[in-house]
């Protein structure tokens, strides 16, 4: 699920299969991950006994199964969109689950020592906004150049064909407010680590990351600072 421009995705060849942007892509790549809801419509937010091990290390909150299916539920999967070789993960269907939502994104958050969530364009706009009204914390929108009127604190990162810049307004929370940074998917990590950058210059405390979904084949975890603690609720 590509959320960049094309030219934010790296490409590698490895003989009939390509590691573009968010996943390694065949043509027996399945197109949906599952087809039922993994919950009954009148659960609420569903309960979760069981954990993955080791799933969002970092924080105190373990990650379920339970969230961990209901992620791949809204989840589809199609290969070589919007071009060949790229494996394009849509959460529309999440998106559209409103139990889902909810349960997503609370348990990005949950038990992280921050008073902010921080949205990342686009996507993290979805998840920052439905996580900081489940936890009643606030939320900040980190937006692409030219997108914010007046003074802005702006951050640039390189991407395969150029340069790509995020901006915030300094003055919109106080010195030391402690924000947990939220977005779809870490691939690469160059958005993120920007987004850090970022808040860190402004004055914020970064608590956290939290993410949806990792890819952990491109390594985007090590393009983080060390001391910054990462969630991630399914990993790929």
């Amino acid at each position: 699920m590509p959320t960049r421009s094309p030219s934010f995705r790296p490409r590698v060849t490895e003989s009939k299969t390509t590691l573009v942007g968010y996943s390694r892509c065949s043509a027996s790549a399945p197109s949906r991950w599952a087809t039922e809801r993994p919950y009954p419509l009148d659960s609420g937010t569903p309960s979760a006994p069981s954990t993955v091990d080791g799933t969002g290390r970092g924080y105190d909150g373990p990650v379920t199964d339970e969230i961990e299916r209901i992620i791949r539920a809204g989840m589809t999967e199609t290969p070589d969109f919007p071009s060949e070789g790229i494996l394009f993960r849509d959460l529309s269907g999440l998106f559209a689950d409103a139990d889902g939502l909810r349960a997503v994104s609370a348990a990005l958050v949950d038990g992280v020592d921050a008073e902010t969530v921080v949205g990342v364009e686009a996507r993290g706009f979805v998840f920052g906004t439905a996580a900081a009204v489940a936890t009643g914390k606030g939320m900040l929108a980190v937006r692409k150049a030219g997108k914010l009127p007046g003074e802005v604190l702006a951050e640039s990162y390189d991407l395969e064909y150029g340069v790509a810049t995020i901006e915030v307004h300094p003055d919109t929370l106080a010195p030391g407010t402690r924000v947990v940074i939220v977005d779809d998917v870490l691939a690469t990590g160059g958005t993120l680590a920007a987004t850090i950058r970022l808040m860190r210059r402004a004055g914020w405390v970064v608590a956290g990351v939290a993410v949806v979904i990792e890819l952990e084949a491109l390594g985007g975890r090590s393009a983080l600072p060390a001391d910054v603690e990462v969630r991630s609720l399914l990993r790929l």
